[in-house]
């Protein structure tokens, strides 16, 4: 499975509202759990089973608690047995058809 998660705190006490050390613990709690992973400005991708997912995503909430008094979590998840390597699939399969469709194929 893949999970796209954003974790941060709010009532951090910061004036000019900047969560980047919170977020900077919840990645390396993703960076730690070995699993592939993926981390954009507003999200961090993460693949794998579903309890090892999760427990990744428990942890690097947690890690973001000491950092305010409470916690925002968003969360999407793809849910697709018998897939792996889907991080990077994908967007592989995302810019074929790109490519496609640019040479004149629009039949994807």
């Amino acid at each position: 499975m893949l999970v796209a998660f954003s974790v941060a705190p709010s009532g951090t006490g910061n004036a000019d509202g900047s969560v980047h050390d919170a977020v900077a613990a919840a990645v390396q709690v993703v960076r730690d759990s070995g699993l592939p992973h993926r981390t954009t400005s507003m999200f961090t991708e993460i693949e794998g089973e579903w309890d090892e997912v999760f427990d990744v995503v428990k942890r690097a909430t947690e890690a973001v608690q000491a950092y305010g008094s409470r916690v925002s979590l968003v969360l999407k998840a793809d849910i697709r047995p018998g897939y792996s390597g889907e991080l990077d699939g994908k967007i592989e399969r995302l810019e074929r058809a790109i490519e496609k469709r640019e040479a004149g194929d629009d039949a994807v």
